[in-house]
């Protein structure tokens, strides 16, 4: 089968470099099909979705957009639109990669169009600003940045070979044919988020899953990692969840760099799907410092550092509870399939007995907070065990998989 990478660009502005990658493409073997996400100039190249289609597909007529076409107003629209043609293209097999080019602005334009596409699909984004932090292109889908190094202007010895690179990565891509599904022999794909304070005990836990007969997703809890699980939740991807890593709450109340958002903790209950969950790395956050120094405000806190350049202090009794609070907060709205563990002698390896951050009042806290407040339809378990230990981890699987048989 001939496999067809779509082109989106502002073919007013990378027309010419546009085509040039098409021409490359079926130089490959691949077919092509262009979309125009230009506005005020006439295309430089043919296209095969107008950026009259474009707009439509928005929701806008044309005509209109162009009575005051400032990038501000017609960017929502040609997103939409571009979007729209793009996830109809997918769903009904007509395109297997797509490419997309530009400065700032079309980086960001493409760049919110891949977001709105499906895991698994190749993204390649050819970007002048592909350099330093990408997070905002990026944000938790599997896009592909390459630099540009030089502007998108023009043809010249090195842009063609990067704009080949970038139709040759893109034909690459597009040859595969593995989809993100569950192993036919596999009774179900779970999601589960660590820290390194829990790695050892992560590991046991997938081993535990694999010979029970389910595969595992594991996110690291560093704010991406919790948003990317949830958000495969709700296309269906996972179908349960083992969130051993908290960390990501503590941080968003605190101002750690590890915060997800509002939303992180309430999909899972949302969609009813079954989960098991401890607050493993919550009782500290991270922040990142300058090599080994230690922030006013925390200096009468115990901490540790986790690297040179990230500072983590030990949450105050007070401090906790806020954590514990939110945590009751994001789970008020859990009906049922949820088990609450807590683990009593430390909840990451930096807070068990010996650990640099070992404080049993504030972990008291915590618990008491979350035992205090959460609704009767969560099942909540204290064990007399940390996080990380053997028992706590076959516990917290041997749980969730009761959840999952119990729903089906």
């Amino acid at each position: 089968m001939t496999k067809t990478v779509a082109v989106v660009a502002t073919m007013d502005t990378k027309g010419i470099e546009a085509n040039f990658v098409r021409t490359e493409l079926h130089g490959f073997g691949a077919d092509t099909y262009l979309i125009d996400m230009g506005v005020v100039g006439e295309p430089k190249t043919v296209v095969d979705c107008t950026r009259q289609q474009v707009a439509l597909l928005g929701g806008v007529d044309f005509n209109d957009v162009m009575e005051n076409p400032t990038r501000q107003d017609a960017s929502p629209i040609m997103i939409r639109g571009a979007a729209k043609m793009l996830l109809e293209k997918i769903a009904a097999g007509e395109i297997q990669a797509v490419v997309g080019m530009g400065g700032s602005q079309g980086t960001s334009n493409c760049a919110q169009i891949f977001q709105q596409l499906p895991y698994g699909f190749p993204k390649l984004l050819l970007s002048t600003v592909a350099s330093g932090d990408t997070s905002a292109f990026m944000d938790i889908k599997d896009i592909s940045m390459m630099p540009a190094v030089a502007d998108i202007l023009g043809l010249n010895p090195f842009s063609r070979r990067i704009l080949s690179n970038l139709a040759g990565a893109a034909f690459g891509m597009a040859q595969s044919e593995r989809t993100i599904a569950k192993d036919t022999n596999s009774k179900g794909l779970i999601g589960m988020t660590n820290l390194g304070v829990l790695t050892e005990g992560a590991n046991h836990a997938i081993e535990l899953f694999e010979a029970a007969g389910y595969e595992v997703i594991t996110f690291h809890a560093v704010g991406t990692g919790g948003r990317a699980m949830e958000q495969m939740m709700r296309e269906g991807l996972i179908t349960a969840v083992f969130d051993y890593a908290l960390g990501e709450i503590a941080d968003e109340v605190h101002g750690g760099f590890r915060a997800a958002n509002n939303t992180r903790l309430t999909v899972a209950g949302q969609l009813g799907i079954p989960q098991v969950i401890c607050p493993g790395g919550a009782e500290h956050i991270g922040i990142w410092v300058d090599e080994e120094f230690v922030p006013e405000k925390y200096q009468n806190h115990k901490y540790v550092f986790h690297n040179p350049y990230i500072f983590v202090p030990r949450l105050t009794v007070t401090e906790i509870q806020a954590v514990g609070n939110t945590i009751v907060e994001r789970l008020a709205g859990t009906t049922g399939n949820c088990v609450f563990l807590i683990p009593e002698k430390g909840v990451s390896r930096y807070s068990i007995s010996g650990g640099p951050l070992y404080d049993p009042e504030s972990d008291r806290a915590c618990f008491d907070a979350i035992r205090n407040g959460l609704p009767p339809s969560i099942e909540i378990r204290s064990l007399n065990l940390a996080a990380e230990d053997t028992e706590f981890v076959e516990v917290a699987v041997n749980a969730l998989i009761g959840l999952i048989e119990r729903v089906r």
